[in-house]
């Protein structure tokens, strides 16, 4: 076996290692805050797109659905529709009531859809449907500030609109039977759909 006279300097050895593991660690370091900038990029960027593209999105409706909206619409009676519809958001989605804590007694289903303070309201809440049927190519404008009142007053959930569009569809199906047809219901669908979305813009 050979032996080799070289003195061997382990201090340098270790120092060296250790160099060159700092460098490592500092590459490693870098690259990964590299892709932590890349994914924060990404991830601001895709917000702005979809904020952006969820307030985009308003109705367009054909004249034939437009003709079937408010020729429904027509016979509408908004006192009694009213009522159910937002009694009806109280009950089947009973966290939606913390917004209406001063409505009196919403204990039971029979409660909710008995208390006039909840037919009052859903008549003033599809007395501002009506307006928006009025004006369905600006929907935006027309509920610009209920959309404020609600995002910066009432701090209202703005899925809530979301989901009172679809028991309203709901409940005119119900109402109405054989004339909501499926093409009836899916222009009232796109009509929904954009109210909510318009009553959500402040909230962008």
């Amino acid at each position: 076996m050979l032996y080799s006279h070289k003195p061997v300097n382990f201090c340098d050895d270790v120092g060296q290692s250790a160099h060159r593991s700092r460098e490592g660690r500092a590459r490693a370091g870098h690259k990964r805050k590299s892709r932590a900038s890349c994914y924060l990029h990404l991830l601001l960027t895709q917000s702005c797109s979809l904020a952006t593209t969820q307030t985009d999105i308003m109705v367009h409706l054909t004249g034939e659905e437009k003709g079937y909206v408010t020729g429904l619409w027509g016979k509408v009676n908004v006192d009694e529709i009213g009522g159910e519809a937002l009694g009806r958001l109280l009950v089947v989605y009973p966290w939606t009531q913390r917004f209406f804590d001063s409505f009196g007694d919403l204990s039971s289903a029979s409660a909710v859809m008995g208390n006039p303070k909840v037919k009052a309201h859903g008549k003033k809440v599809l007395d501002s449907f009506s307006e928006g049927l009025k004006n369905l190519d600006n929907l935006k404008g027309t509920f610009a500030k209920l959309s404020e009142l609600h995002c910066d007053k009432l701090h209202v959930d703005p899925e809530n609109f979301r989901l009172l569009g679809n028991v309203l569809v709901c409940v005119l199906a119900r109402n109405f039977g054989k004339d909501f047809t499926p093409q009836v219901q899916a222009a009232y669908q796109k009509v929904v759909v954009g109210v909510a979305t318009a009553l959500a813009h402040k909230y962008h």
